[in-house]
């Protein structure tokens, strides 16, 4: 029986919330076209009869020295310690770049087994780039297995998986089998409403939103859930994009919020959504605390 902690990681926009979410066949991870929509370490498990593999999605990591992109990239770097195994995503459709190059650096200093796997095949990138990779995982990182997948499509993940089980340690399983995620029930909630309202909203503003949970309360006879929330933002201007005109928006996202819950929990869902201006909420360290882990 293999068990193992296998930490995901990759520059932002990699892909590594789409393969999570299609290995462990739920959704675990929020997904956006913006970049960095990964804040914290989010854990999806997977079992079948050779084990059980636990994922630790992280953020992209980013070059940058604003104090939230630091938090978020030392949240990445610290997952690698705490692993047994590490799954390296990266993007074929980008030319490698300092990002990649401090990345393979890193790797090649955890003294973890590195599985990578080389994303989407499915926008057809040139044999020349696939070869350009290839090249210089060898050259970097000389004892990683390679791996071509399309994590949106699903190709080349049988092989992926059966190269994680090879890596990962012996051991009992960590999780009963029916789990694939640790996710409690607040984040989970939080995450499905920022990940509608930033898929709605270009340019800086998914990276101005957070989501605060006010209230739950569960009506167990009525097999009802009823949630506060708050959508948070730096600007005034911000706040009038997301209510939208005539509250337009925010209408929109909370009936896609409560369309999405309500496939993750077992409840008829009543969402109440408010837009609240937190002004540069991204320079507090105790928030940023307790936002990033």
């Amino acid at each position: 029986m293999k068990s193992g902690l296998t930490a995901v990681i990759g520059r932002p926009s990699s892909g590594k919330s789409t393969l999570l979410n299609n290995i462990c066949g739920h959704k675990i991870s929020i997904t956006a076209p913006s970049p960095q929509t990964t804040r914290n370490t989010v854990r999806g498990i997977y079992t079948d009869k050779r084990g059980q593999l636990v994922f630790l999605d992280t953020p992209g990591y980013h070059n940058s020295e604003k104090k939230f992109n630091i938090y978020m990239k030392n949240l990445a770097e610290s997952t690698l310690r705490e692993c047994d195994l590490v799954l390296y995503v990266i993007d074929l459709h980008r030319p490698l770049g300092q990002e990649e190059e401090e990345l393979m650096k890193l790797l090649s200093e955890t003294k973890r087994p590195v599985i990578a796997a080389l994303n989407k095949t499915d926008l057809n990138p040139s044999l020349a780039a696939r070869d350009a990779v290839a090249r210089e995982l060898r050259s970097r990182l000389p004892d990683s297995q390679l791996c071509v997948i399309s994590a949106l499509k699903g190709t080349g993940l049988d092989e992926l998986k059966e190269m994680l089980f090879h890596q990962a340690p012996e051991g009992e399983l960590m999780y009963p089998q029916e789990y694939y995620t640790d996710q409690d029930q607040e984040f989970r909630i939080s995450e499905i409403i920022r990940e509608q309202t930033v898929n709605r909203v270009r340019q800086e503003l998914p990276h101005a939103v957070y989501v605060e949970i006010e209230d739950i309360e569960t009506g167990e006879a009525e097999q009802h859930l009823w949630i506060r929330a708050v959508i948070n933002v730096e600007r005034e201007s911000q706040k009038g994009m997301i209510v939208g005109k005539k509250g337009s928006m925010i209408k929109e996202i909370r009936v896609d919020s409560e369309r999405e819950l309500s496939e993750i929990f077992p409840y008829r869902i009543s969402l109440d959504l408010r837009v609240k201006v937190d002004p540069k909420w991204r320079r507090k360290d105790p928030l940023l605390k307790r936002l990033i882990f």
